[in-house]
């Protein structure tokens, strides 16, 4: 009844008012921005990201509208009553299709009445296909809407867009595109899960998790043929972590059984969404307690941090640390068991606090509001610079250039030759191994990064004794550095050796440095620490006051290099990254993603940076080489390279929306995938072939069989 008695108001207002036309034709008003245009209580104009068609062959477009205070409009599923935006686009000029998407609606709940839709203002993304890229477009829209307050009142717009030729520059209204872009709900993300649903009849639950706690959550949901449902009844529990939304039918017809029927859900919680496809299962018996979400998966996951700590040891970003715990072995050879046991056991607290210091960090950061992820400090320069001058002091350190003597009772407390390098030593290999990520570590920190601080510190808490067990199992065995070669004269070569082995890893960050502020810059700071490293060596061959003279011109060389970012800027004239690849790499545009995905095309997404070495051997061991570098070169592939060396919040919530916070992540999107395959973060030529076949479809997997 209530439907049949607003669908009756509405067919009132249109008789009396009729439909009411637009001003007058819009024109372009150039720089990708079209004219406003008014009908009624509602304003309306097209808007392009970019100035010019350039090549692209999909366009970042916009339908930008304006409303009255206490006027409305509404989302592709209305609800109770209305309709969305019906959009005619055959009058444009070499416009093959334009795609329209909807960013997370209101609620709007009237007289018993439940509608979704927008107020004041709202942003429609619209992925638009030249016929002919390169070519001119010329936009001209009919667009309907129907606009409600105290009546409804459909209202019909002549809107249009002029894009020449030129450059794809980007448009004053980029940020705003992209901003409406970022706000239509996908799925999955690492701020909002749906965790089951359940039908029972006419009714529906809904259980979801949220990492940093609801606020005011709501759910919206879509079914074939269309059901129109009350706003959900919420119970919170878990510090409003998880929810219970109960929603039901209204007006439902008899025998309705929402149990198996596919559905589509949208749930938003202020600036927070995410869309997900599901089918509700039968309603849980009476009396059957749900399991707590989070309880199980957290006893688990600390388990698979702990297995990826461990790998950790053997990832390339842990080498570079090779000559510092060479030499915290060595060194015990012949000492006695006691000894050994306390060396060890204090690198693994180094390790261990390094950890939880690190989750500490994130947890402030993330509590912020700030991008979190696994190894982004490595995207400062600062933080780049002082691990540049550190590094070459543990080398000059080992060259004998300079030592720190502790006082005397300090000494003997710490244990005869003290355990402040053991434990120094612990907190470097940790610093130096974030550039890296491991099998499980990935899953491991996504998980703990999407939940509260008590996840954070377990699952850090557990990365670091799984680092750190190679220094326990020694701990618990002492008698086995007594296997080790008594330290002697041959020890001062092996320093000397392992202290330019240690430097290369400075050569290395200073590359990675290079990225951020530049060739010269970076370089300004490997002389500077050229100069630290002679000021050094004639302090300790000289006498007198030119003894103390060479420490204190390191001193301010190393000062000169932390002022060489501020000076330069954090990425003026930073090097930009030049693809080592035959394969035609194209910049990262996730909004694309889906447009190559329906021309039938596979995309295979590289979220990368110059500062992770896993990344540098996945592309230098499998996707540069061999048969799939060829795959990437084919015609129906678009690999797409997300270069993250530097902060960009774009891809930062790729990640996050995947439930990634740290790199590598790579992604196969296809016909036979749109929702995208992840791949292990070691890459292999088998997995990333098997994953190209699977998301081209059956088809183009049986024809890559045969050929």
């Amino acid at each position: 009844m209530k439907r049949h008695a607003l669908v009756l108001l509405l067919l009132l207002a249109v008789l009396a008012g009729g439909a009411v036309p637009a001003f007058a034709q819009g024109t372009g008003a150039g720089g990708g921005i079209g004219a406003w245009i008014k009908a009624g209580p509602v304003e309306a104009r097209l808007v392009s990201a970019v100035r010019g068609t350039g090549d692209l062959t999909a366009l970042p477009l916009g339908l930008e509208l304006r409303l009255e205070p206490g006027w409305k409009t509404y989302w592709r599923s209305p609800g109770d009553a209305g309709f969305a935006p019906r959009l005619d686009w055959s009058r444009s000029g070499n416009l093959g299709e334009a795609t329209l998407s909807y960013p997370a609606p209101h609620r709007f709940s009237v007289l018993g009445f439940e509608t979704a839709g927008y107020d004041t203002a709202v942003l429609f993304p619209i992925q638009g296909t030249p016929t002919t890229p390169g070519k001119p477009v010329d936009l001209a829209l009919t667009a309907e809407l129907l606009v409600c307050s105290e009546i409804c009142v459909p209202q019909t717009l002549d809107l249009a867009l002029a894009l020449p030729a030129g450059p794809a520059n980007p448009s004053e209204v980029a940020n705003d595109v992209a901003r409406a872009q970022a706000l239509v709900p996908k799925g999955p993300n690492g701020l909002l899960r749906i965790d089951s649903v359940r039908g029972n009849g006419a009714s529906l639950e809904v259980e979801a998790t949220a990492a940093d706690g609801f606020i005011t959550p709501d759910l919206f949901v879509e079914t074939d043929p269309a059901l129109t449902f009350s706003a959900p009844k919420t119970v919170f529990s878990d510090n409003d972590r998880h929810v219970r939304l109960t929603l039901t039918v209204t007006d439902p017809q008899p025998g309705l059984n929402l149990a198996g029927r596919a559905l589509t859900l949208t749930l938003i919680d202020g600036d927070k969404a995410v869309e997900a496809p599901v089918t509700a299962s039968a309603s849980a018996s009476a009396g059957g307690a749900a399991p707590t979400p989070g309880s199980v998966g957290l006893a688990a996951m600390l388990g698979v941090a702990l297995l990826g700590g461990l790998i950790l040891n053997l990832m390339p970003c842990v080498l570079p640390v090779l000559s510092l715990k060479l030499m915290s072995v060595v060194k015990h050879g012949g000492r006695a068991p006691a000894a050994v046991r306390a060396g060890f056991l204090a690198s693994a607290a180094g390790i261990l606090t390094s950890f939880l210091l690190m989750a500490s960090v994130l947890v402030g950061v993330k509590a912020a509001g700030g991008a979190v992820g696994w190894g982004i400090q490595f995207q400062q320069p600062l933080f780049l610079v002082f691990m540049v001058v550190l590094v070459t002091l543990f080398s000059a350190n080992l060259w004998g250039l300079f030592e720190v003597p502790l006082p005397r009772a300090l000494a003997d407390r710490l244990g005869g030759d003290g355990l402040a390098g053991p434990f120094a030593t612990g907190m470097f290999a940790t610093l130096l191994a974030t550039p890296c990520s491991a099998p499980f570590l990935g899953t491991a920190v996504g998980f703990a990064l999407s939940k509260g601080p008590v996840e954070v510190y377990a699952i850090f808490a557990a990365l670091g004794v799984g680092l750190a067990l190679p220094y326990l199992a020694v701990a618990a065995w002492p008698r086995v550095a007594g296997w080790l070669p008594r330290p002697g004269r041959w020890m001062a070569k092996l320093k000397i050796v392992l202290g330019f082995a240690l430097m290369l890893t400075a050569v290395w960050l200073l590359s990675v440095l290079t990225a951020q502020i530049g060739e010269v810059a970076a370089a300004t700071v490997g002389l500077l620490m050229a100069g630290l490293v002679l000021a050094l060596w004639v302090g300790r061959s000289a006498r007198g006051v030119t003894r103390t003279a060479g420490p204190a011109l390191a001193g301010v060389l190393a000062v000169a290099a932390f002022a060489m970012p501020a000076a330069v800027g954090p990425s003026a004239g930073a090097a930009p990254v030049v693809s080592d690849s035959k394969a035609r790499w194209v910049p990262f545009v996730e909004s694309t993603i889906r447009d190559h995905v329906a021309t039938g095309r596979t995309v295979f997404v590289d979220v990368t940076a110059d500062w992770c070495i896993t990344c540098q051997a996945n592309k230098k061991l499998v996707l540069n080489r061999g048969e799939v570098a060829e795959r990437l070169e084919d015609k129906g592939v678009v690999a797409m390279r997300a270069d993250w060396t530097r902060p960009d919040a774009t891809i930062a919530k790729f990640l996050s929306d995947h439930g990634r916070y740290g790199i590598p992540f790579n992604i196969v999107y296809g016909p036979g995938a749109p929702d995208g395959i992840a791949l292990p973060e070691l890459l292999s030529d088998g997995v990333v072939l098997e994953a190209l076949s699977k998301a081209a479809g059956k088809e183009a997997a049986t024809a890559g069989k045969s050929s």
